[in-house]
């Protein structure tokens, strides 16, 4: 046999293991290696394609991504000593040096060819374990054991806090200037977004030390902070007081997820804070996001615009897109950041997150935290598919002229919410006491002046927003 046709059968039996033994006789080594690798090629299909779902859910299992790790580092060396050895048994016996170089070449070409992608998924699937574990804890960080056999322990719905951080370095602390309840399904992955405006005043915080301290409302800690609800958070990791026992960096979700609660008159069941500067570094790593802007909106300190239509935006691009307030409001702006994070949902297609892989953990890491344990990640996987699958997602803001954030009706705002999930306020209420979210016992229905909710254009609004919840899908451009 010549050198030509020695490396050719290596290289088949490179791609089809077994291929090498199979012709120089061995043939039982050789049905067992081709055995193993149709073995192998099955299951990868049957995993991507019938058990696709499962696969996706052992997929956010820590332990699993290990043990993928570990594995595919063994499959390369597997795969490397068979196309060494598939060479040893092809070799002619007699070479001069020149064709031994040239065939210790050729091989280790293809050796290098086999290694570098095993090597490179072995060391995704590293990356991504570091980040999942760095996000998502063991055990959460509020205390909730995850039974996996009823991971929502009976619960007709699950309620995820999502919080966007406005931090930066000219400011101290965060403030949380986005704030939307998602209450999703349990069964159908059916999800209402409910969103609550930064400014809004009179709330009260839940029972106990909290609420000993301003007995009739947040008030803010001094002249500079007003009794904004997007101060919670800081007013809680600056007062550990307020929130005994609970360690830094975990007061500020502990309080905010609690007295958006009683606000709500929802249970809320966890937290996902995504810092909005960080988040930009996520939109670059994606390539970018496509809006469809309707209106010209500023962006940058120098003047510039973004101009109406279908574009590709960066990530301080997007960032302008998601924060400007500039000829708009708060409310046009809340609108304007959901549509943002369904638009990279939807674009952050498989393809995308493999090019981008390193990028993206990273961004994630410094950009996300939660307390959603990992134990539950395998459920939420599964709601996620019925969400893409054809979930409904509608939308309420308790935005002006519905709300006014100065005195807000707060029995209207739970009447609303608990229309918006089905549910009866007097079962998924967040204060354990009764009382009422608002900043005094017995206060009525507002009677402060109307609120302009504001166009893109700046021209104030008089058509009251939806009491019900409306397609996210019909309120996005």
């Amino acid at each position: 046999m010549g050198l030509p046709r020695a490396l050719a059968l290596t290289l088949a039996s490179a791609l089809v293991w077994g291929v090498a033994h199979l012709v120089t006789g061995r043939r039982v080594a050789g049905s067992l290696l081709l055995a193993l690798y149709v073995a192998l090629v099955a299951a990868v299909g049957a995993a991507g394609t019938v058990y696709r779902s499962d696969l996706l859910q052992l997929a956010v299992r820590p332990e699993v991504v290990e043990r993928l790790s570990v594995g595919l580092l063994a499959l390369g060396v597997v795969w490397v000593f068979i196309v060494i050895r598939s060479y040893q048994i092809l070799r002619p016996l007699r070479l001069s040096a020149a064709a031994r170089t040239l065939g210790a070449a050729a091989v280790a070409v293809m050796c290098f060819a086999v290694a570098v992608p095993v090597a490179w998924s072995a060391h995704g699937t590293y990356v991504y374990r570091d980040a999942l574990t760095s996000i998502f804890r063991s055990g959460g960080g509020n205390g909730k054991q995850v039974d996996a056999d009823d991971p929502f322990d009976g619960q007709a719905r699950v309620n995820i806090l999502l919080l966007g951080g406005d931090a930066a370095e000219d400011r101290t602390g965060v403030r949380t200037d986005s704030m939307t309840v998602a209450s999703v399904d349990t069964d159908t992955g059916d999800t209402v977004l409910l969103s609550l405006p930064r400014n809004l005043e009179g709330f009260q915080l839940p029972p106990g030390p909290a609420r000993d301290r301003f007995p009739y409302g947040f008030t803010g800690d001094g002249p500079q902070t007003p009794g904004l609800l997007n101060e919670v958070f800081q007013y809680a990791e600056e007062h550990p007081d307020v929130v005994p026992g609970v360690p830094k960096n975990e007061r500020g979700p502990e309080l905010l997820k609690a007295t958006i609660a009683g606000i709500l008159g929802l249970r809320v069941d966890y937290y996902i804070l995504v810092d909005m500067f960080g988040f930009a570094d996520i939109i670059d790593a994606m390539g970018g996001v496509k809006i469809n802007i309707e209106q010209p909106i500023p962006y940058g300190l120098e003047g510039a615009v973004l101009e109406p239509g279908y574009r590709t935006l960066s990530g301080k691009e997007a960032l302008w897109y998601g924060r400007s307030r500039t000829n708009s409001s708060d409310y046009v702006r809340m609108g304007r950041q959901k549509c943002l994070l369904a638009a990279i949902a939807e674009q952050a297609d498989p393809q995308t997150v493999l090019t981008s892989f390193d990028k993206l953990a990273a961004a994630a890491k410094r950009t996300l935290s939660t307390d959603i344990p990992q134990e539950l990640l395998p459920a939420l996987m599964k709601l996620s598919e019925g969400v893409k699958g054809g979930a409904q997602i509608n939308s309420l803001q308790f935005v002006p002229p519905l709300i006014y954030t100065g005195s807000p009706d707060f029995d209207l705002i739970r009447k609303l919410a608990a229309e918006a999930v089905n549910t009866d306020p007097r079962q998924v209420s967040g204060d354990p006491d009764g009382d009422r979210g608002d900043g005094s016992p017995n206060a009525a229905a507002s009677t402060a002046p109307p609120e302009t909710g504001g166009s893109p254009s700046g021209t104030p609004t008089t058509s009251k927003p939806p009491s019900k919840p409306v397609s996210l899908d019909a309120s996005c451009p």
